[in-house]
């Protein structure tokens, strides 16, 4: 199994980037998938989910009408769509599958991990 995001880089705030998220070697559309963020020094954090048919979406309250999370299960990959970003949004972002039919924002339900892109938002 192989995740792989790409898209990150530097803004500034105000500013929008896309990430995306390649996935290989499941079903995709049986996995339910996440995006989360680490900043230095901070614990890593739940940033948004949405559900194998790409029908349920949950977001961090932090994120909540900035970020969008979508999927195109016809190219198994999943896109975090990132607008109006902020110097506190600056972090490393990683996306995660879970095997389970609902949306989840709990870590330890992700067994399969990306090797993360670093966001930065600096003026």
């Amino acid at each position: 199994v192989q995740l792989q995001a790409f898209g990150g880089g530097s803004v500034q705030p105000g500013g929008s980037l896309r990430l995306s998220c390649a996935v290989s070697g499941l079903t995709f559309s049986g996995y339910t998938m996440g995006w989360f963020r680490q900043a230095p020094g901070k614990e890593r954090e739940f940033v948004a989910t949405v559900s194998g048919s790409g029908g349920t979406t949950y977001y961090a309250e932090s994120v909540k009408g900035r970020f969008t999370v979508s999927r195109d299960n016809t190219k198994n990959t999943v896109y975090l769509q990132m607008n109006n970003l902020k110097p506190e949004d600056m972090a490393v972002y990683y996306c995660a599958a879970a095997q389970t039919a609902r949306t989840t924002r709990i870590t330890n339900e992700y067994y399969y991990w990306g090797q993360g892109t670093q966001v930065t938002v600096s003026s």
